[in-house]
């Protein structure tokens, strides 16, 4: 038995290890499954965050503020963000960086970087001949690119983030406007990654904000289609999006509520900006013109003032909105200047007449990509704070022929917590309620290819191939798979933008280049030397357009497939089983697409929400193909005769078997197209099947639109960002430790002063302090600025330890009524027990001598160490170092409190000792006026004893609330009592529970 229970100890100890780590690193893991959402707007961005325990809050910023302005200011030592940048734009305009996210994903060549030119002249923007993009030279030492700038940004809001959840976070998902292109894209995610943080998606903010309008309106979302318009106009840009609320069945939970993206318009230029920069421009005259003949600049030369001018005319934009007219002032605009001048909302409105004209625009945009008409739009909801505008509601309203327009959502949060919400979705870490999003694609995708075709014997010609790859208002994400049949040999294809007809001729020059990519090809002919026994399946190029809205080229395969004839009787049971999982794993074609003979294979993505990592649906979905045929239009569903020229028309045979992954189950019954079943008997003897043979083919992408950063370049400005990241801490680590010693010597010389500090000192002491003090101030002012945080800390702790003894002194002081007081209290308390417990009868005493002795001889040992350190307290005067210490009487008294502690547990769980019967040989039943709580406890006479004698004596005089025929003795502490019972049957509150007192 010993041996076994040997044995079991190890294991034990294995098991509580085990347990322990795994708490560990559950403890770890609640400490980071926080994600944050950023709503990144042209002006201002919001930051969210979702944490166990609070769910969906808008991040605080360091000013308690909801927003926080998009503006960076760099220095050569420093750096500003959001609203201490914002203050700098005045001081150094030349350095601090506003609405650069318009400079994102764009050429040097851009009309877009030409209008931030002209709109902010003080910045200086150089030309990076790698990527044809431009930087900011903001001096000869320092320059950045777009994407440093919004890492930068980044980086700040995950800080914020951080802060208000008092945890790390990395998981983010990060707003963008629907009209970015795939480059605008891209450039996102790289900032992303040079913050460090992992994008769990780029979400459309149109998208966000209806997720979010949804998310709170779940119980008004039924089966009946619902068409909403978002009508979002922001600082930058305006968008209006038509979106379909509907009840929809779901393979994983059922019914759940879905948004559908039905029809988005854009203006890239309509926005609260331009209304602000219009005024401004007015202002700026006006002020020339009150200085016209005193020969002075045009104020437009002055970038100061112009900053100035600019963040007037903001204020003035938001009071015209609810005032008829306002004066704008500024104080010292120019030369010490000041600047006076009233403006009324009707001059705003002609400033911006051509503004309000294209308000309507983005509505019919959004109409006509949903095929929609204003009838069936139920509601328009107004997004974004420029729609504050009273003409901008007056002319939408006009437009869109409503009674009113909705403002029941947050115009400013609405994105920031939708994103948010689709981080948790997205997150592994939460839980949350399905909410289907169908997302649009707004910039259709084609596939061009060339290739060599005979017209007539012996001419052969080049004929080029368009392919839709993603149409126009299709659904993402989603992953599509297109095989091209008649290459034998290395080729190029590529991908490219598809119809953007409804963009105008300036949105185009603003979109930049309709190209993307060239894939080059290589070891296809190798391919086809390897299996020259096989028939070639085509060569199938994996294409993936993710949550983000990011295309990417997955892998391109050449598939061969032979038949191979097996008996069943060779095949073992393990292959059986293989071949079984994949049937259900590998994507047979439907009888539909074997008719139509396609090779466009499509994949629909799960849906969102769901916890699958990206790419673990391909082999679970069945791919439908279509063949490529000429055109830039898609195929529709079956053959129209002779659509595709007939070299690339396959023949019946090969449309049958072009399926990527068929069962072989099927293939065995079936057999090969074109040949007729084999009899049942025929069929077992000789079964046909399937072998596929897959081959990687190399693939070289040439990047067409805006090449991304190599990885060593990007390597280089992630370690920049985080070179800025750790000067700005050790920044603010300096100048706390600065602010600490300013503090404390501040502190301690009024201190020296106050009567408290004064009782225990003496004057040498304090002019001791106090010169040293001086001292310590006057370094601070001198040298202080060129000291190091350690040097700061040092000094700081010198003078810390050289105030200790005083600062001890007051502070025992403070503590010695209140810790006494508590000590007298315990003591009476521990008294009373104890001579409460020392008359308990001996037939039902319960605690022995030795422990009453031990409990009497703590108490007073206590009492002596008490009265004579007072005693020699004392004697010592005030300016030397007590010997009364808090500590001390707090261990006397946790000393005292443990022995009271251990009686009352034992008197709490003894049982009590059984009684002797009477003469009759029953128990004497209890008297009659006794309560229900009396009668809880029957109490047995001693023998010899009536009921009519005379109670037992009590030490004190105690009211028991009983008659004066009760027999019931007071039993402090009783055996076997609940503390309730004891103060029912004695009548009077137990003073003797210490952990009551």
């Amino acid at each position: 038995m010993t041996v076994k229970v040997r044995r079991q100890r190890p294991r034990r100890r294995v098991f509580w290890a085990l347990v322990a780590v795994l708490l560990a690193d559950l403890l770890a893991l609640s400490d980071t499954l926080a994600v944050m959402s950023v709503d990144l707007g042209s002006e201002s961005m919001k930051v969210a965050i979702v944490k166990p325990g609070v769910p969906m809050e808008i991040v605080l910023n360091k000013e308690s503020r909801r927003k926080t302005p998009v503006i960076v200011t760099l220095k050569e030592n420093e750096r500003f963000f959001g609203d201490s940048a914002a203050s700098m734009a005045i001081k150094n305009p030349k350095a601090t960086l506003r609405y650069f996210q318009h400079l994102l994903g764009k050429q040097a060549d851009n009309p877009h970087v030409a209008l931030y030119q002209a709109r902010f002249p003080e910045h200086e923007l150089t030309f990076d001949p790698q990527r044809q993009t431009v930087h900011f030279q903001i001096s000869p030492q320092l320059q950045f690119s777009p994407e440093e700038v919004l890492g930068m940004v980044l980086n700040y809001s995950r800080s914020l983030a951080e802060d208000f959840a008092e945890q790390p976070i990395k998981d983010a998902v990060i707003t963008v406007p629907v009209f970015f292109n795939q480059a605008e894209r891209r450039a996102v995610l790289q900032a992303a990654r040079m913050a460090g943080l992992k994008v769990l998606q780029l979400i459309n903010d149109n998208t966000a904000t209806a997720l979010s309008y949804g998310v709170f309106r779940r119980k008004d979302i039924n089966t009946t289609a619902q068409n909403i318009m978002f009508y979002d106009m922001g600082s930058g840009s305006t968008v209006c999006t038509i979106v379909t609320y509907q009840m929809v069945k779901t393979k994983e939970a059922g019914m759940q509520p879905q948004l559908q993206i039905r029809g988005v318009g854009f203006d890239r230029t309509l926005g609260g900006l331009e209304m602000e920069l219009r005024l401004r421009e007015h202002l700026a005259g006006l002020f020339n013109e009150q200085r016209k003949g005193q020969r002075a600049k045009d104020v437009r030369e002055n970038p100061r003032a112009m900053a100035k001018l600019l963040r007037e005319a903001n204020r003035l934009k938001t009071v015209l909105s609810a005032n008829a007219d306002h004066m704008a002032q500024i104080e010292g605009l120019m030369d010490d200047v000041d600047f006076k001048a009233k403006v009324t909302r009707v001059e705003f409105e002609e400033l911006c007449a051509d503004l309000f004209e294209r308000v309507p625009g983005p509505v019919q945009q959004a109409l006509q990509s949903a095929e929609m008409s204003l009838d069936e739009i139920e509601q328009v909801i107004l997004v974004g704070g420029a729609t504050r505008v009273p003409k901008v509601q007056e002319v939408l309203l006009k437009a869109v022929g409503k009674e009113e327009l909705g403002k029941n959502i947050n115009a400013d949060e609405a994105a920031a917590m939708g994103a948010v919400y689709q981080a948790a979705a997205l997150s592994k870490a939460f839980k949350v309620k399905p909410f289907v999003v169908r997302d649009a694609v707004v910039y259709p995708i084609l596939v061009e290819f060339t290739r060599e075709v005979e017209e007539e014997p012996g001419v052969h010609s080049l004929k080029h191939n368009k392919r839709v790859l993603f149409s126009r208002m299709g659904p993402y994400p989603q992953r599509k798979v297109i095989t091209f049949n008649r290459y034998s040999h290395d080729f190029n294809f590529h991908i490219n933008y598809g119809d953007l007809g409804f963009l105008g001729p300036e949105d185009l020059r603003v979109f930049g280049s309709q190209n993307l990519t060239t894939v080059k090809l290589k070891g296809v002919g190798d391919s086809f030397k390897k299996y020259p026994d096989y028939e070639s399946k085509g060569i199938k190029a994996h294409f993936n357009l993710d949550e983000s809205g990011v295309l990417s080229l997955d892998r391109v395969e050449s598939v061969f497939e032979t038949l191979v004839e097996d008996s069943p009787e060779e095949e073992s049971t393990l292959t059986k089983l293989g071949n079984t999982i994949s049937s259900l794993f590998g994507g047979g074609t439907t009888p539909d697409a074997k008719e139509n003979g396609t090779d466009t294979e499509e994949e629909e993505s799960p849906a969102e929400g769901s916890k699958d990592e990206p790419g673990e649906q391909v082999d679970l979905k069945e791919e439908a193909e279509a063949p490529v045929e000429d055109g830039s239009h898609p195929l529709p569903p079956e053959p129209k005769g002779d659509a595709a020229p007939e070299g690339e028309k396959a023949t019946e045979k090969e449309n049958g078997d072009k399926s990527e992954a068929q069962k072989p189950s099927e293939k065995a019954e079936a057999g090969p197209e074109g040949i007729a079943p084999a009899p049942e008997g025929e069929k077992k003897q000789k079964p046909a099947r399937k072998q596929r043979m897959v081959e990687e083919i190399g693939v070289e992408l040439v990047v067409l639109d805006l090449p991304d950063l190599p990885e060593d370049k990007l390597a280089q400005s992630v370690q920049k960002l985080q070179d800025l990241t750790l000067r700005d801490l050790e920044k603010q680590e300096r100048e706390k430790a600065a602010n600490s010693l300013e503090a404390f010597i501040f502190e301690t010389q009024d201190k020296l002063y106050q009567p408290e500090y004064q009782e225990v000192s003496t004057e040498e002491q304090r002019e001791e302090i106090s010169g040293k003090l001086s001292a310590a101030s006057t370094w601070l002012e001198d040298e202080g600025v060129g000291a190091t945080t350690v040097m700061l800390k040092e000094k700081l702790a010198e003078l810390r330890k050289l105030c200790q003894g005083l600062f001890f002194r007051v502070e025992e002081r403070k503590k010695w009524p209140e810790r006494l007081s508590a000590l007298d209290n315990l003591l009476n308390h521990s008294s009373m027990f104890l001579k409460g417990a020392r008359l308990i009868p001996e037939m039902d005493q319960i605690f022995t001598e030795v422990e009453m002795t031990t409990l009497e001889k703590v108490i007073n040992e206590t009492w002596a160490w008490k009265n004579a350190t007072l005693a020699e307290q004392a004697k010592l005067p005030a300016t030397e170092k007590p010997v009364l210490l808090s500590k001390d009487i707090e261990a006397k008294m946790m000393a005292l409190d443990r022995e009271v502690q251990y009686l009352l547990n034992k008197a709490k769980f003894t049982k009590p000792r059984p009684r002797p019967k009477d003469k009759n040989g029953t128990r004497a039943e209890p008297p009659l006026n006794a309560s229900a709580s009396d009668q809880g406890e029957k109490v047995i006479l001693p023998a010899g004893q009536t009921e009519d004698a005379e109670p037992i004596s009590e030490p004190e005089k105690v009211e028991t609330g009983s008659e004066p025929g009760d027999t019931e003795p007071l039993e402090l502490g009783g055996p076997g009592a609940e503390p309730e019972q004891k103060e029912q049957l004695t009548g009077q509150k137990r003073p003797l529970k210490n952990d009551e007192l």
